[in-house]
């Protein structure tokens, strides 16, 4: 089921995205006595931690949560590009999650391939089978030219159906990104994905109301098996939408 959710700004946008991960988070506790979560980097999530770090902080039993991680950049934990420390900073760290619950791309890995193969092999296989089942939410952002995660248009990714895991050589930016396939993706039960202002209306009116063209607009392939995809948006971000 696909929900399109268009909020006045961001600030709103990101009360809403933790007000739906409050809910979502209590029912997996209350069906199987934990959480799993996988977070975005990037600007537009942030405050979205913020939120739950503060203003939601005692509406979940945060120690039946598990999180993890969409994609990374490949910068050592505490740059300040790093996913993870973003995350660390806005959330982890303020709710004193324990080390033991966080599952970060261990980026120190010397070769990318290693790494990706370390997160997807070992991390998510281990925790997918020892749930007996996929994330309970994914979390996305998007970027102007319609990626999410690090699943980049016209990147090899894109065509994996394999591998959990992967390093993305992402041309444009001549390195490599380390993003969950979309198989993980479309394997969770709930995923939100957040966008958030006017560089990015081109980009929601194309994935959703334009042709399907994943390899132009990869976030077009998030489409959940058997689960929930809620597009959680602000105004300036839906401002090309013909129907709103």
């Amino acid at each position: 089921m696909r929900q399109v959710l268009i909020k006045k700004d961001l600030d709103e946008l990101s009360s809403s995205a933790a007000e739906l991960f409050v809910q979502i988070a209590n029912a997996s506790i209350a069906d199987n006595d934990s959480f799993l979560v996988a977070l975005a980097g990037g600007s537009t999530p942030r405050k979205c931690y913020e939120k739950l770090a503060s203003e939601y902080r005692k509406a979940v039993e945060w120690d039946k949560v598990w999180f993890f991680f969409g994609d990374e950049r490949n910068v050592p934990p505490d740059s300040e590009e790093s996913n993870y420390k973003m995350a660390n900073d806005a959330l982890l760290r303020p709710l004193e999650i324990s080390a033991g619950r966080v599952n970060r791309w261990i980026t120190e890995i010397k070769s990318v391939d290693d790494a990706a193969q370390h997160y997807g092999n070992i991390t998510l296989a281990i925790a997918f089978a020892a749930a007996g089942r996929g994330f309970d939410l994914m979390m996305l952002g998007l970027g102007a030219d319609g990626h999410t995660a690090s699943l980049f248009p016209h990147s090899p990714a894109l065509n994996e159906t394999k591998g959990l895991a992967v390093a993305n050589w992402v041309e444009e930016l001549g390195a490599f990104r380390f993003t969950v396939t979309f198989p993980v993706i479309n394997q969770a039960s709930n995923v939100i994905l957040l966008a958030s202002g006017e560089e990015k209306a081109k980009a929601i009116a194309a994935i959703l109301e334009g042709k399907f063209d994943p390899e132009e607009y990869p976030a077009q392939n998030v489409k959940p098996v058997d689960g929930n995809v809620y597009w959680l948006i602000d105004e300036p971000a839906a401002g090309l939408l013909s129907t709103r």
